[in-house]
């Protein structure tokens, strides 16, 4: 027809699912794809948590798109130089092999595509966010009316925790507020200061004990001494898993501060929180019910691929009085607040889906089991290590920190580096940061590949470099 444009159709093959038929190329090209994974997976133990050699292939597309093989070719050398989370000597991070279930439906968000942002674009999945928002806070003892949302890691909800304590004291023009944690605190703190453009001295740091913890008597003087000098305090952050050496603050404790000062409590328990799921180790946690919000990551401990956080609250209205701006584009929320409402991101994959499935593929016993294991795991390697030459520091959870005993910072940093290199040639991986003056190694113990066997093997390499040390 004249004056019309003819649409020239797309020549290579199944650049989208066919919506019409079943498509034999794709879901071969997937079956092939997934092959490819489960031989990395397969091959994790011969070749060692970091990879012996990192190459690329072209990051610029060609003139004309690959082919499906030449496209698998090019994903296998970007595996090739992965970090490999399932080796038994991959103990140096929070990233604990990812759960077989979940990595099936991380590739069914992808194919869905829904969009969280708004219930249309994610009919059942904005509904399973809530809902498994809601079970969380009801097993870790929240009260009624609470609940939460996922987020794109900790950091982020750290930042909308603290955006909401700071929307609900009243103080979003008060560029002098404060917030209060420990020393140990993450440093995601220190980002959201700077995010909502607070002052350089907004972040209150208190001391902590050989334990770890907050020092409570410090932290009422500090309380006090920003009352007299016209400083308000928004939100104090107990932390529930520290990442130099996993301690628990004394949240009890802290509710009953902030309690009295009226004072919005936030527990960063990233690391520690999924502790709370389990009756054998919710005592780990103990008083996390009491926060007015909490910042959880199934992916530290549970296996869920990344990124997995969620943010709880104790009064779910809290994120909706906070973000809501309305989404006049949209259609009205069909039951509460659209998902966009509830928290800073718009656009949002369904990551809730490989939370949910993994969760379900685990089941309680299951969750018990993985976080009972990396408690058991941490014990044993603490009772393998030589105390007598070893400072060892630690907390409730499944991490692990060690130096020498009676050397400086020049030589703690020189036998952390040097054992840290001796590990990884026995393929063993863990990780090195400096904590209150000292360099120090750290493990983490929550991957459930690692067997005494390995811990044993861990532990003579560790207390031999003693020896050579001396």
């Amino acid at each position: 027809m004249a004056g019309t444009t003819q649409i020239k159709p797309v020549t290579s093959l199944a650049l989208f699912a066919s919506p019409d038929v079943v498509d034999p190329t794709l879901q071969s090209f997937l079956q092939d794809a997934s092959a490819r994974l489960c031989q990395w997976f397969g091959e994790a133990t011969e070749r060692g948590p970091l990879p012996a050699d990192i190459s690329l292939p072209s990051v610029r597309p060609d003139k004309r798109g690959l082919p499906f093989a030449a496209l698998l070719d090019e994903l296998q050398v970007v595996m090739e130089g992965a970090y490999q989370p399932l080796h038994p000597g991959a103990l140096a991070h929070l990233d604990p092999p990812p759960l077989t279930a979940s990595i099936a439906a991380d590739l069914i968000c992808s194919g869905l595509n829904n969009n969280l942002l708004a219930e249309e674009l994610s009919p059942s999945l904005s509904r399973l966010e809530r809902e498994i928002c809601r079970w969380f806070a009801d097993t870790l003892g929240l009260p009624s009316g609470s609940g939460g949302v996922a987020a794109s890691g900790g950091s982020l909800s750290n930042l909308m925790a603290l955006v909401a304590a700071r929307n609900i004291a009243g103080l979003r023009d008060d560029s002098m507020a404060v917030v209060v944690a420990s020393e140990d605190s993450h440093v995601s703190l220190l980002k959201a200061i700077r995010v909502m453009g607070l002052m350089d001295d907004a972040l209150e740091l208190i001391p902590t004990d050989d334990q770890g913890m907050m020092l409570l008597d410090l932290l009422r003087d500090r309380l006090d001494l920003l009352k007299e000098n016209g400083r308000k305090c928004f939100a104090v952050v107990g932390t529930a898993g520290t990442t130099a050496r996993g301690a628990v603050d004394p949240l009890v404790e802290l509710r009953e501060i902030c309690s009295k000062q009226g004072i919005w409590l936030h527990v960063d328990a990233a690391i520690g929180g999924v502790f709370a799921l389990s009756e054998q180790t919710s005592q780990l946690v103990n008083g996390i019910a009491k926060a007015d919000s909490i910042t959880l990551n199934p992916q530290k401990v549970l296996g869920i691929p990344k990124t997995s956080s969620l943010l709880l609250v104790a009064d779910l209205s809290h994120l909706s009085n906070t973000f809501s701006t309305g989404l006049p584009y949209m259609e009205p929320a069909w039951s509460e607040s659209h998902g966009g409402e509830l928290g800073l991101q718009g656009s949002k994959p369904a990551e809730v889906l490989k939370l949910w499935l993994g969760l379900r593929q685990l089941g309680e016993e299951g969750i018990n089991d993985l976080l009972v294991s990396a408690i058991n795991r941490r014990c044993f390697l603490n009772a393998k290590l030589d105390a007598s030459s070893f400072n060892i520091l630690g907390g409730p959870l499944h991490l692990i920190t060690f130096t020498p005993k009676n050397i400086d910072q020049k030589k703690s940093l020189l036998w952390s580096a040097t054992t840290r290199e001796a590990l990884l040639n026995q393929k063993f991986m863990l990780s090195r940061h400096s904590y209150k003056g000292k360099y120090y190694l750290k493990a983490v113990l929550g991957n459930p590949n690692t067997k005494s066997i390995h811990l044993e093997n861990l532990a003579k390499i560790l207390n031999d470099s003693l020896q050579k040390k001396s």
